[in-house]
């Protein structure tokens, strides 16, 4: 089995395995999106503190991790203008869909919950064409 492919088993793991404890120990889902958007929006003011050790986490965990492990070769675009667009329009899609990969694929698949399996099915499907389209019709990836 190649590496990177255990590496992603170790990955979806460790994002279950942190989903789960968010859930049980705040009854609340692990979804990125909601957590930084109570910040900005000013709905999760009486929590904040945890929103921010969670984002906190999120940043600075892999830049510690990576002086452990060799780090693998990636494909990410050194084009700065499709890197913002990415990030604005996954941040607007989040918005639109009330949720992101964490708590709709992760939470809300493992709850069995049908909003969270038509929202994953649906940003798979466009991510994939989105790939088809700047990818392989447009060569801009």
């Amino acid at each position: 089995m190649p590496i990177e492919w255990i590496y992603g088993l170790i990955g979806g793991f460790i994002i279950g395995t942190a989903g789960a404890v968010f859930l049980l120990a705040n009854g609340r889902i692990m979804g990125a999106s909601g957590i930084i958007g109570g910040l900005v929006d000013g709905t999760g003011r009486g929590n904040a503190a945890e929103r921010i050790a969670f984002l906190a986490g999120l940043i600075v965990l892999p830049f510690i991790l990576v002086q452990f492990w060799d780090r693998s070769e990636t494909h990410v675009s050194e084009n700065w203008a499709v890197l913002i667009a990415a990030g604005l329009l996954v941040g607007i899609g989040t918005r639109i869909a009330n949720g992101c990969t964490s708590g709709h694929g992760v939470c809300g698949i493992s709850r069995l919950s049908l909003r969270g399996i038509v929202a994953t099915v649906f940003y798979i499907l466009a991510g994939g064409l989105t790939m088809v389209v700047f990818r392989h019709l447009l060569g801009v990836i």
